[in-house]
């Protein structure tokens, strides 16, 4: 039979990786994101290629910003299987 320490153990580890594989679907919304920055500067480059130098200090500081965001889905998701 099995001793209800393994169960639970076996259950908080199940709900760890659920929790974790969970948090992780906010990096799915930042490479959506990236794309849409990065495409969109291609396409305002193409139509006015005398502001490039602005438009890609504007692309720049929307990927830092999208990527953040990536970066505390996947700390999010380490802590939660590591930490806890």
């Amino acid at each position: 039979m099995f001793s209800q320490q393994l169960v639970l153990k076996t259950v908080l580890t199940s709900a760890k990786v659920i929790g974790a594989g969970t948090a992780t679907a906010g990096l799915i919304g930042a490479g959506i994101g990236i794309g849409i920055v990065f495409g969109c500067f291609l396409l305002a480059l193409s139509r006015n290629p005398g502001l490039q130098e602005v438009l890609f200090f504007y692309t720049l500081l929307g990927f830092a910003l999208t990527e953040a965001i990536a970066l505390f889905a996947l700390m999010m998701s380490f802590i939660i299987l590591f930490a806890i």
